[in-house]
């Protein structure tokens, strides 16, 4: 008996925000690189010289910067895109005349987790913001763009509601939807498409594949998202970051800009701490996600 769709809302609200935690412990490192390597490429020559130079500069700390609006984003955001992905596969259902146990196909999936990101932008991109300017806090107040300040969670939220009010939070909400809906769409679709392939290779059901299948197909997902959004991602890590020095130009702009004046290399800054970190951060992700929602749901089985 499947549970009730409230039910199954906070199953799906819960696995997801596990899913997003183990996300976050396994790639965090990799991902202040990332950021680091995005709003300042000229200043490292490569991911492990930002790693390196970043644990000389303030020590394993400086790795974990920003950890707690990460968590923060990883499981706000985690927890309702999976919630909106299990409402977006019954909306789906429901347009396609189906009944609302039918198994979606993989594209159908992929569509749902495509709709599904919308509604984890609107949570993801003030949380991310706060993660993003604490990654960068170093770079910025070395470069001279931004006096010497506090680089708590606290001080950097206080700063924004003083400097730029409650809509501050807001900064590249429109780069932060337009790299999650074509990202999630591959996201969810490699995700599914690889389970299927594993599943078919060991004539098994999809729920049955195992451990390492899950890591690799969640790792798989990650790699296809981050290859198709990794310039968005570099636009919007850059509005959110320089945006503490003052006004800062909107998506197009911002974009053209940095093609203009770095080459169009600029927007791939740090992709490969993106890569690396993909694989450990998103199979950690979905095998929490998938592992924990199996073991609510066997709860309503009986």
């Amino acid at each position: 008996m499947a549970p009730h769709s409230a039910i199954q809302a906070i199953i799906d609200l819960s696995a997801g925000a596990i899913g997003g935690a183990a996300c976050v412990f396994s790639g965090q490192p990799l991902d202040t690189a990332k950021v680091k390597m995005q709003t300042f490429p000229t200043l490292y020559r490569s991911f492990i010289h930002c790693l390196m130079s970043t644990y000389k500069q303030v020590g394993i700390r400086g790795l974990y910067q920003g950890t707690t609006p990460a968590l923060m984003a990883n499981i706000a955001e985690n927890s309702v895109l999976f919630m909106s992905y299990g409402f977006c596969q019954q909306v789906i259902r429901f347009m396609a005349g189906l009944h609302s146990e039918a198994v979606l196909s993989d594209t159908q999936k992929a569509c749902a987790g495509s709709v599904a990101s919308i509604f984890s932008s609107l949570v993801l991109c003030p949380t991310e913001l706060v993660k993003c300017r604490l990654q960068a806090m170093y770079e910025m107040e070395a470069t001279g763009k931004v006096a010497k300040s506090q680089n708590t969670v606290w001080s950097v939220v206080k700063s924004i509601v003083r400097n730029e009010g409650p809509l501050g939070f807001f900064q590249g909400l429109t780069t932060t939807i337009a790299r999650e809906v074509p990202g999630y769409f591959c996201f969810f679709g490699a995700y599914e498409l690889s389970r299927t392939a594993f599943a078919d290779y060991m004539k098994c059901d999809k729920d049955d594949i195992g451990v390492a299948p899950i890591v690799f197909s969640g790792g798989c997902g990650g790699a296809c998202l981050w290859l198709v959004v990794f310039p968005m991602d570099c636009v919007k890590s850059r509005i959110q970051v320089m945006s503490m020095a003052g006004k800062q130009a909107g998506f197009f702009k911002t974009f053209m800009t940095i093609a203009r004046t770095e080459g169009v290399r600029a927007l791939y800054s740090g992709l490969t701490p993106t890569m690396v970190r993909t694989f450990p951060a998103n199979g950690a992700l979905f095998l929490g996600y998938e592992a924990s929602r199996k073991l609510m749901m066997k709860h309503f089985d009986h």
